[in-house]
């Protein structure tokens, strides 16, 4: 195939006098990102500032299962005989894929740090807008369609974080200490994203306590509300953030678009098709816990307790999140990602077996413990290590092109797997033991697949990928005739120059 030509071709030596400028040139455009002299905080507030941001993604679309469960219980059949039962958990994901694409090509083309705030202002803005959703005239389904327009535009933002954000935290982790790299980018962006997911779940079992469920109208918009508290959070950090050095270094002017293509689709292609199975059942296990555990709650359990469950299954992903993080370090991310995927299908396929059982109110926590081990497992493998995949496996000057067309297919899965789960629920008619194996059988499926996928499609992760991706991308470059010796931004050749 052209990928593996062009792999073969980047490994050609260079002549004699290439390697005389291209050593000349290292001095300037190449050292060691690890020997900048920097202090330990200015090396690693950026990484966190970049990747923080994430925990709204985290927040803003598991939050609104728990809204969705309270707009049911206030409207009824207004709301569940519509098609905005799907449209407000699942729209947000839609905008999600467009804002990977255009801001992917914005933090390319333009700025890192620039495209995060433009992507931070929009999260604020709509998600305040989300909280004071209005329908004309009081109309309900005037207020459905608004709730659902703010979350395609809160999509938007969330978007730009991915290709903005977790690529600015990659780039970074080039200056922090080898051996630590994987679990610090991890720490700082897929557990943000869990961590979110755990508050957004602890949030509306808070706010209901405290408004009772005879103040579900002002409930949910308390939760919408509290969503651009984190975002606001990162403003000032966000605004001293300067563009990674690796960006500085290796920004690309004038992309080559068909030799891009030539050269990444195989590695795009494999990467996206994990994404999207993990996103597939990972987001909607999140978004669904708190209307799905009312199969096994009494009937008249208080809706506190439904998110109170579903803040207790979603706090598995942290460990989960937290383990997967060092062993990406340890034992690398291709078979941290495998060993993760593999052993959350055998739990899965174990728990659709004796759901059963598993499916009485007296189980709750034995329950409650598997489907947390089902998700913590899914974590250490394809939810700490894809994202790390797709900012490692791909060069600078198209990474966050790159990052944003493997993560629009993770947010398609997402998408589809919150219109599907609702059919396989559906599709067990009345049987509650079949409501909740459906959905266990197709995930622990498509995670044995995924599995098979990563073995295969793959290649290993280093500490330096970054740099030794960026190599290897330009010397390809080099061997097509482009000229490598426009990359870097403005400034930073410039300064190139002044310096020989």
């Amino acid at each position: 195939m052209d990928y593996d030509k062009s792999v073969q071709e980047s490994k050609l030596p260079a002549s004699s006098d290439h390697d005389a400028d291209h050593e000349r040139d290292s001095a300037v455009y190449s050292g060691p990102l690890a020997e900048v002299p920097k202090s330990r905080w200015e090396r690693s507030w950026p990484v966190i500032a970049c990747g923080a941001g994430l925990f709204s993604d985290g927040y803003l679309n598991g939050v609104i299962g728990s809204v969705s469960t309270m707009l049911q219980l206030i409207y009824g059949k207004q709301y569940t005989a519509s098609s905005y039962r799907s449209a407000v958990p699942s729209i947000a994901f839609a905008g999600t894929v467009v804002g990977h694409l255009f801001f992917g090509v914005l933090s390319d083309h333009w700025s890192r740090r620039n495209t995060l705030l433009i992507s931070t202002i929009i999260l604020i803005l709509f998600s305040i807008l989300c909280a004071g959703a209005y329908g004309a005239g009081g109309s309900t389904q005037g207020l459905f369609a608004a709730l659902s327009a703010y979350r395609f535009l809160i999509g938007l933002g969330i978007g730009g974080e991915y290709p903005a954000g977790s690529v600015g935290a990659a780039e970074s982790t080039g200056e922090l200490k080898k051996g630590h790299r994987n679990r610090w980018f991890i720490l700082a962006t897929d557990f943000q994203i869990d961590l979110g997911f755990v508050v957004s779940a602890f949030v509306p079992m808070i706010v209901v306590l405290a408004t009772g469920e005879n103040h579900l109208r002002a409930a949910w918009r308390i939760c919408l509300a509290l969503g651009a508290i984190p975002p606001l959070s990162l403003i000032y950090l966000r605004v001293k953030l300067q563009e990674p050095e690796q960006y500085n270094r290796n920004k690309m002017h004038k992309f080559p678009v068909w030799l891009i293509v030539k050269f990444y689709w195989w590695r795009c292609t494999v990467i996206s098709i994990i994404w999207f199975v993990y996103n597939f059942s990972a987001y909607s296990f999140g978004i669904f816990a708190s209307s799905w555990l009312v199969f096994i709650l009494p009937n008249d359990a208080p809706l506190w307790k439904s998110f109170g469950m579903a803040t207790a299954i979603n706090s598995f992903w942290l460990p989960g999140a937290l383990i997967g993080a060092f062993l990406a370090d340890w034992i690398g991310p291709k078979w941290c990602l495998i060993a993760g995927v593999s052993l959350q299908g055998i739990v899965g396929f174990a728990m659709t077996g004796a759901y059963g059982e598993l499916n009485q109110p007296s189980r709750v926590a034995g329950f409650i413990i598997l489907t947390g081990i089902f998700m913590a497992l899914g974590e250490v493998g394809p939810g700490d290590n894809i994202g790390l995949f797709a900012s490692k496996l791909s060069s600078t000057p198209i990474r966050g092109q790159f990052y944003g067309v493997a993560a629009a297919w993770g947010k398609v899965g997402a998408f589809v797997g919150t219109y599907v789960f609702p059919l396989l629920i559906d599709a067990a008619g009345d049987d509650p033991v079949k409501q909740g194996q459906y959905p266990f059988w197709v995930s622990s499926s498509l995670c044995i697949f995924s599995a098979v996928v990563a073995y295969f499609g793959l290649p290993t992760v280093g500490q330096d990928m970054i740099e030794q991706e960026d190599e290897r991308f330009k010397r390809y470059l080099e061997q097509h005739g482009y000229d490598t010796s426009m990359l870097g931004t403005k400034k930073f050749r410039e300064e190139a120059v002044s310096a020989i």
